[in-house]
């Protein structure tokens, strides 16, 4: 989990300056619409759109703009018809890459995609060809300063968690897709505050990357997120120190 880990990370850092704070918006927003058009405008009987709603606070997102985003989801305003569509391919390296969207015009955001995998030594692959490289889990993030390790991991496991690792500075909080949103609740009873939580595509075998590939990867990686389209990209990629450090910079 190193790599996949440690790229969070450095996204979280960048996601500080005002660009990726305003590309970090507009995936949230695009989130809560799409949840509350398929579950409804109601957080407390629609997990999916209550986790979309933590994690626009979590981003200090003003409370008008999930509440217009949440509107235009149920159609109480007019809005945009989102379809979430995943889209799988490889990087330099041969690392393996699960990238998911929100899109109005697939057609204009699988060109986008390609582009940007092509310009930087990646590739597009078909349906199913790196999916099975990964598994779909509930990852809880949690400051690991707030809270006892040995106690927070009790919690965890209690609350139905599958595990619970340290990375850094955060609590990793690992779950299956079916306790996720039970697993949060459990935890928010016992006052236990989240920096974020998803449902993440969480690699099965890590692929390490170092040296030049390593920087066009991360050049890869930072183009794929740039993208209005793309919400989330996954990777199985262990990336060495030098080319992180420099993408922090």
């Amino acid at each position: 989990m190193a790599g996949h880990s440690k790229w969070a990370q450095i996204k979280r850092k960048k996601a500080a300056n005002d660009a990726k704070r305003g590309k970090l918006f507009t995936s949230l927003i695009r989130e809560i619409t799409v949840a509350a058009r398929s579950g409804g405008g109601d957080p407390n009987f629609n997990p999916r759109l209550r986790l979309a709603i933590d994690n626009a606070k979590a981003a200090n997102m003003p409370a008008d703009n999930i509440e217009r985003a949440i509107k235009r989801g149920t159609g109480e305003l007019e809005g945009v018809d989102y379809e979430e569509i995943s889209y799988e391919g490889y990087g330099p390296g041969g690392v393996a890459l699960y990238i998911e969207t929100l899109t109005d015009n697939g057609n204009r955001t699988v060109a986008e995609v390609r582009h940007a995998l092509n310009k930087h030594g990646g590739s597009l692959g078909t349906a199913g060809s790196v999916a099975w490289q990964f598994e779909r889990k509930g990852q809880i993030y949690i400051d690991a300063s707030r809270y006892d390790e040995e106690a927070l991991m009790m919690a965890a496991l209690e609350a139905g968690a599958e595990d619970m690792q340290r990375e850094d500075e955060t609590y990793v909080v690992s779950t299956d897709p079916a306790s996720f949103h039970g697993v949060q609740d459990a935890l928010r009873e016992r006052g236990i505050v989240f920096e974020q939580a998803e449902l993440a595509m969480v690699p099965k075998a890590m692929v390490e990357v170092a040296g030049a590939e390593a920087q066009r990867l991360v050049r890869l990686l930072e183009a794929l997120e740039d993208l209005d389209d793309v919400q989330k990209v996954w990777s199985n990629a262990d990336i060495d120190e030098e080319a992180l450090a420099e993408a922090a910079s």
